[in-house]
């Protein structure tokens, strides 16, 4: 039957990207965790010579086979004058122990995610950026899941970063179709802002949706992989390998 094959080739076209990441290397799904590095890659400003604030979203390739479909996100920032970094992430783990997913800690602002180098996404700096710390605290103390964690569909890394950058549109964080798990709207709600904070999408429970944003431009998720067209950068957005294009 027609629509048969039809679903046949979709899928099949939403495989073959995080197919692709796997072979060409951009999956991080090889080497051991305990000792993948996690220094700097030197994307930050270091706080000795750069004592305006700062906001900095990253990605990165999640470990394992998952960095083949997806990238872990987390959110920086330094205050004015201060001399180290506050991290604000999700990860998985803490809740399989017992703890609390959402973490705040001081640590490198740019540091490697077992072994994948990171991906600067929005950077803020000065007046701008010491409100936007302000919005991202009120934010993250309003994170309705810290207790809880699944890779997929969510609510995971990405759903908590897309939570907050929600609710801090000037930073205008395109988050890349490898966020699984931004899609994931809080509350049980099914229509809500884009994650950078504009335009709008429809999501159910993070597996189907569609949004559309300035930032963003076009995208639909089938089954948390996502894929569509960016006009504003002149790119594709793809499952698997990302945000490609001319800019």
């Amino acid at each position: 039957m027609k629509w048969v094959r039809r679903v046949t080739s979709l899928l099949l076209l939403l495989v073959l990207g995080p197919v692709a990441a796997a072979i060409g290397g951009d999956g991080n799904v090889a080497g051991d965790w305990r000792t993948a590095t996690r220094q700097s890659s030197g994307l930050a400003p270091k706080p000795d010579t750069t004592p305006d604030a700062v906001v900095q979203v990253y990605a990165a390739r999640a470990f394992s086979w998952r960095g083949a479909f997806a990238v872990h996100t987390w959110i920086s920032v330094k205050p004015k004058n201060a001399s180290e970094y506050t991290v604000y992430e999700v990860m998985g783990w803490y809740v399989f122990g017992g703890g609390s997913a959402l973490q705040i800690h001081n640590d490198e602002p740019d540091r490697y995610w077992f072994g994948a180098r990171p991906e600067l996404l929005s950077d803020l700096r000065g007046e701008k950026a010491t409100t936007a710390i302000k919005n991202i605290e009120a934010a993250v103390k309003a994170y309705p899941y810290a207790g809880t964690y699944t890779t997929w569909p969510g609510p995971n890394s990405n759903t908590f970063t897309a939570f907050v950058t929600r609710r801090v549109p000037e930073l205008k964080t395109d988050l890349p179709p490898t966020a699984i798990g931004k899609d994931y709207l809080s509350g049980g709600s099914i229509l809500g802002k884009a994650p950078s904070g504009g335009g709008a999408q429809i999501s159910i429970l993070g597996a189907l949706g569609i949004l559309v944003s300035a930032e963003e431009g076009i995208e639909f998720n089938i089954l948390g992989l996502s894929f569509g067209i960016d006009p504003g950068d002149l790119a594709l957005r793809l499952p698997g390998i990302g945000k490609i294009g001319l800019r």
